[in-house]
């Protein structure tokens, strides 16, 4: 979920050299998706509430309905997406080679990720933070108790630069157990070998609610030591692609914002309000500018809901959380889209 911190000048260089190479080729993702038929979207392996398949191999998630919407929005079909999962160390290479058009992975928007391995962010789709769970048995309520504690954390990750400085801050000192791999990370922590486990609070939630069986038997504590804004990314200077990315994120927003939904976009779509009109192009519409269809975000929202559902679906029902930062700005919370007119 957050920037590798070991990397090495060769590494640096390589990411910078593949980031020039995929910058030679802006433009150029948009027509290769369209004739391909399919949109190939980077997803983490396995995120519930974010990226994850069923025994069927069918994949939901915030992160995969978010490839979804711009799929529906190329296509006009929403089931035009081949998922490839892709781990922390895999995400960047894979969008700067071009052997995926859309990292969708719960991943944070970072200067030294966009500057320097030149990738481009859209819409932030959930904001997020760094947080710690524990044992309830442990008895502890805060993180400012965990001096001397064992800490499961993921390497290729700015988690564990992040844990570092926190705990440094706090003069306190921590044992790290870094591991690579996410299935062997939470066997590690559920089986004892450390007493905390940090990531992302989302991915907390997830992990405590889908992956302990005793969710009742570990705690988030209240601590949020980072921002972490999570946000889809494409190669750098595409902007071709990366028009048709961000205005499909931000009419998954726009339409909560408008009151449309799954449910009720069709008589919407004949409400007789300009802006809806406009919107979901039941008049002359806005797709030409994107070189999309005029009923680009009505494929969107009839086939994938506004944000509000996409939420509620994989994040309030499943995990138990809360909206919060990620209400609308009318409601509370940070997500303001940005004027599709």
């Amino acid at each position: 979920m957050h920037h590798t911190i070991r990397t090495s000048v060769a590494a640096l260089l390589a990411a910078y050299a593949l980031g020039q190479a995929g910058a030679a080729l802006a433009g150029e993702t948009f027509d290769t998706v369209k004739k391909r038929g399919t949109l190939r979207c980077g997803v983490n392996v396995s995120v519930p509430g974010f990226s994850a398949p069923d025994s069927q191999g069918k994949w939901t998630g915030l992160d995969v309905d978010v490839c979804r919407a711009v799929a529906a929005a190329v296509f006009g079909d929403a089931n035009k997406v081949e998922f490839v999962p892709l781990n922390a160390q895999q995400r960047f290479a894979a969008v700067q080679s071009g052997e995926v058009d859309l990292l969708s992975r719960n991943t944070t928007w970072t200067l030294s990720r966009d500057a320097g391995l030149k990738l481009d962010f859209g819409p932030v789709v959930f904001y997020d933070g760094q947080g710690f769970m524990v044992p309830k048995a442990m008895g502890v309520k805060s993180a400012t108790e965990l001096n001397g504690a064992t800490v499961c954390v993921q390497t290729g990750t700015s988690t564990e630069q992040t844990l570092a400085d926190w705990f440094r801050a706090k003069n306190m000192s921590f044992k790290p157990v870094v591991i690579d791999s996410f299935d062997e990370l939470n066997k590690a922590f559920f089986a004892g070998r450390c007493d905390v486990y940090t990531t992302d609070r989302s991915g907390l939630a997830s992990i405590r609610k889908t992956m302990s069986g005793k969710p009742d038997d570990y705690v988030i504590l209240p601590e949020t030591i980072s921002k972490e804004p999570l946000a889809p990314a494409w190669r750098h200077g595409d902007n071709e692609w990366g028009d048709v990315v961000r205005w499909s994120v931000t009419a998954l927003i726009e339409a909560e914002e408008l009151g449309i939904n799954s449910a009720n976009v069709d008589a919407q779509a004949s409400s007789g309000n300009p802006a809806v009109a406009r919107f979901l192009g039941t008049t002359h519409g806005l797709g030409a500018a994107l070189g999309l269809s005029d009923k680009w975000a009505y494929d969107i929202v009839k086939q994938v809901g506004n944000y509000g559902e996409v939420y509620q679906r994989n994040i309030r029902e499943p995990l138990e959380l809360a909206r919060d930062l990620n209400a609308l700005w009318t409601a509370g919370g940070l997500l303001y889209a940005i004027p599709v007119r």
